[in-house]
């Protein structure tokens, strides 16, 4: 039976744990714990905060100490040979005296508990955040009103950390919401920016309407196809977004796809598979796109037995990718040097990645290499 109820008391500690909640959250914890010791009487209390860890029962450790114990700050126990593992178990207030004599680790810390008093902590869904402990310094001077204010207490500050959580989770939400729509106004720009560089320079090299038209649209075909591979996806376990993983093998699919079963058969794409990140992406698939629609008019896939390879390889810190065409029509002279796809694979290869281009105008078909940092292309 309780030796006397302190309403009063009860009162102003729940007033205290809701100003604590809405002025300094973060102060939610160490004040119930303050509270616990007056409440009671104790002469040392604290957390034992539960972490999980994996492929073992986890731990708890030691936090928002108080009292003669309070130099144990940070200290680390284990989860299932312990008082507060019990109680976690029992799912109630649970009271043991001299604990020490049970538990090794106790004694060899030179600690002496004549007198615990347990009480488990949950948040939302049930979810063990670890124990409210405190210590008495003499035997049977806990009773059961203090083992019912401090599990209504545990249970109010459960119930005012699930909303906390479900705060930073809906901060972190509107963040991460801020952040895709700033990097959508930075894509949606640089798109733009790109589409107004084709039109300006592709209108002066263009001989006719229709075939500018035809040009265009095609490398903006190539654009979509880049953007779709970028999408971002709902991370299970966090609910944040990420983009999805592009890789080269997969951009030069999308790139190959509308060639149908002339890629398939004569298209060779070989090498270790490499991941890009999204600015890397959309200015690949312009590249690859621009010589694979050159290979189709003029090279070697406008002719019946001609073949394109693409292989490339690391070497240190750079990407080595090398694009070589055979058996199409005989090349006798190297075509314009300013026209917008040379244009195009310099101004992309030089200032976008600060990479190299090696041109080859080989009579049996062209050659290209170039080299491009790694950690450009993660960009």
């Amino acid at each position: 039976m309780p030796k006397v109820v302190d309403h009063l008391g009860e009162k102003l500690a729940l007033q205290d744990v809701v100003g604590q909640m809405l002025d300094h959250p973060e102060q939610v914890l160490p004040r119930f714990v303050e509270r616990a010791m007056q409440m009671t009487g104790a002469a040392s209390a604290g957390i034992s905060a539960f972490e999980p860890q994996e492929g073992t029962p986890g731990i708890f450790r030691w936090r928002d100490l108080r009292g003669e114990l309070a130099c144990f700050e940070g200290a680390t126990t284990p989860r299932n040979h312990s008082p507060c593992g019990v109680c976690l178990d029992r799912f109630e207030p649970t009271l043991t005296r001299h604990p020490e004599r049970h538990y090794a680790w106790i004694a060899e810390a030179g600690v002496v508990c004549p007198e615990v008093l347990l009480v488990p902590l949950y948040v939302a869904h049930g979810q063990p955040l670890g124990t409210l402990w405190i210590v008495a310094q003499e035997e049977r001077h806990f009773d059961s009103g203090h083992a019912r204010i401090m599990q209504e207490l545990a249970s109010f500050v459960g119930i005012a950390l699930a909303v906390l959580q479900n705060q930073q989770r809906l901060q972190e939400a509107l963040a991460q919401q801020e952040m895709l729509t700033c990097e959508m106004n930075h894509r949606v720009n640089n798109v733009f920016s790109v589409v107004d560089a084709m039109i300006h320079v592709g209108k002066r090299s263009a001989s006719s309407t229709p075939e500018f038209a035809q040009t265009l649209s095609g490398r903006l075909h190539a654009l979509a196809a880049a953007h779709a591979l970028v999408l971002h996806h709902a991370d299970p376990a966090t609910g944040a977004t990420q983009p999805c993983a592009t890789t080269l093998h997969a951009l030069t699919d999308a790139i190959f796809r509308p060639y149908g079963a002339m890629a398939e058969k004569r298209v060779i794409v070989a090498g270790e598979d490499v991941e890009l990140g999204d600015r890397a992406t959309t200015s690949l698939a312009l590249v690859f796109h621009e010589l694979a629609t050159n290979a189709v008019k003029y090279g070697a896939l406008s002719a019946d037995a001609g073949q394109v390879s693409v292989d490339w390889e690391r070497r240190d810190d750079n990407l080595f990718i090398r694009w070589r065409e055979t058996g199409g029509p005989a090349i006798t002279e190297s075509p314009r040097p300013h026209g917008f796809g040379s244009t195009l694979l310099r101004n992309t290869i030089a200032r976008h990645f600060g990479g190299t281009l090696a041109q080859d105008w080989r009579e049996q078909g062209l050659q290209i290499e170039f080299a491009l940092p790694l950690n450009k292309l993660a960009r």
